[in-house]
């Protein structure tokens, strides 16, 4: 069996452990755009902070593509899937042959139509390793820099510079910061935790023109600059399933076993759409855990097993500089709240079961949340009291204790 994975992110890396459980002689080719070691993406903030390395943000170990038997294409890009021939064609002029083929190309930053954007010195997007390196090489002691987008992408970079320039002033459109993990009360929490580290917000705004060193914002103000940093959101690259013939919506359509329109080929991570089953909707959900599932499940079936991706949800789980968040699901129904000095705790539920909850300063024992949602386990069936004020596996029967401490689950 001939197995062709094309990217070499946490979908790759799960694929290439899904196939290896099952078929352990077939070959497994990796073709990857990039020139790294597969490594872990949310982590190139804390290589610019000095909190960890290149050898140390390594997804596998060096040796892992030897171990599994992988011949790796690095540097190297697919530009064109043929499924009638099943071969991808690389932009090298090569053709590769594939019985079974995982599309797990990720996403790429938006960057949008600003008037003059072109004539600024510095202008990056923050989505890579080497977009980071890039980054730090221009910036100085001195660096103004802005960055635009306050969410994920944006704070992440912001907290890997601050210490390296003189002024980080952060604009966005939307009236606050993580606008899609938190509410408006978490934001605000978040939002004065970075003012304190000196960050300074334009929000409710937006850069219309850039001239050189200057950015005109949409309420009539010119702020001048040396970097700017483009973080506004990412677009999945889905152009290879569609060029293909492969149904496409905002991401790649696929089923719950991973596989697309387009036969013996299969796809997984950020490039995707997935079934979310806390708002039964079909939607893109671009998460590191939910990639490498998604990845695991489609290498398990092209390897001949048999296993369903029914149980994505989206979550979070981030820090900048100490203060850490975990937020899952989504915040419909009932809410339950508790604030205190150094936490932050809303908990959502309807119809008997949890559908989400948000978790700032706090985040222990989180996984317990996150378990009743994924399991939708019927809240009239444990101590939800208790877990309200405290997650703890003594909410549940002694039997089921016993049965989550004996299989090793994790909370």
């Amino acid at each position: 069996m001939k197995y062709v994975i094309i990217g070499n992110s946490a979908a790759a890396i799960g694929c290439i452990e899904g196939i290896r459980s099952i078929d352990k002689e077939g070959s497994i080719t990796v073709i990857s755009r990039e020139n790294w070691h597969t490594y872990s993406r949310p982590l190139i903030s804390y290589l610019l902070l000095g909190k960890t390395d290149t050898e140390r943000m390594k997804y596998r170990p060096d040796s892992f593509y030897e171990d599994n038997n992988c011949t790796v294409m690095l540097g190297t890009a697919a530009v064109k899937i043929l499924p009638e021939q099943k071969q991808v064609i690389t932009d090298d002029g090569k053709s590769i042959a594939y019985d079974k083929l995982l599309v797990a190309t990720g996403s790429n930053p938006f960057v949008p139509p600003i008037e003059g954007m072109d004539t600024a010195p510095s202008v990056h997007t923050f989505m890579s390793l080497n977009d980071a390196l890039a980054l730090k090489k221009d910036l100085t002691p001195e660096s103004r820099v802005l960055v635009l987008g306050g969410g994920l992408i944006g704070l992440k970079c912001v907290e890997g510079i601050l210490h390296m320039v003189k002024k980080i002033t952060v604009i966005d459109m939307a009236d606050r910061v993580l606008p899609s993990i938190l509410d408006a009360d978490g934001s605000k929490i978040v939002q004065n935790h970075l003012e304190k580290k000196g960050v300074e917000f334009l929000l409710g705004n937006s850069i219309v023109k850039v001239a050189g060193q200057k950015a005109y914002l949409k309420n009539g103000e010119v702020l001048d600059f040396d970097n700017l940093v483009i973080a506004v959101g990412v677009r999945p690259n889905t152009a290879l399933v569609a060029e293909a013939g492969g149904k496409v919506n905002r991401g790649i359509c696929t089923n719950l076993k991973c596989e697309t329109s387009i036969p013996d080929v299969y796809a997984a991570g950020d490039c995707t759409e997935s079934y979310d089953i806390t708002c039964d909707q079909v939607r893109v959900l671009a998460l590191l855990p939910n990639a490498y599932m998604q990845g695991e499940t489609a290498g398990i079936n092209m390897a001949g097993g048999n296993k369903l991706y029914d149980h994505a949800i989206p979550m979070n789980a981030i820090g900048f500089f100490g203060l850490h968040i975990i937020s899952a699901g989504v915040y419909d129904g009932e809410c339950y709240k508790k604030v205190t000095e150094n936490s932050y705790k809303k908990l959502f539920y309807k119809d008997n079961v949890l559908k989400g909850f948000i978790l700032i300063g706090d985040v222990a024992r989180a996984g317990i949340y996150t378990a009743l949602i994924r399991e939708k386990k019927p809240l009239d069936s444990i101590d939800f009291e208790l877990i309200k004020e405290k997650p703890q596996l003594m909410a549940f029967s002694s039997r089921e204790r016993a049965d989550r401490l004996n299989n090793g689950i994790k909370l």
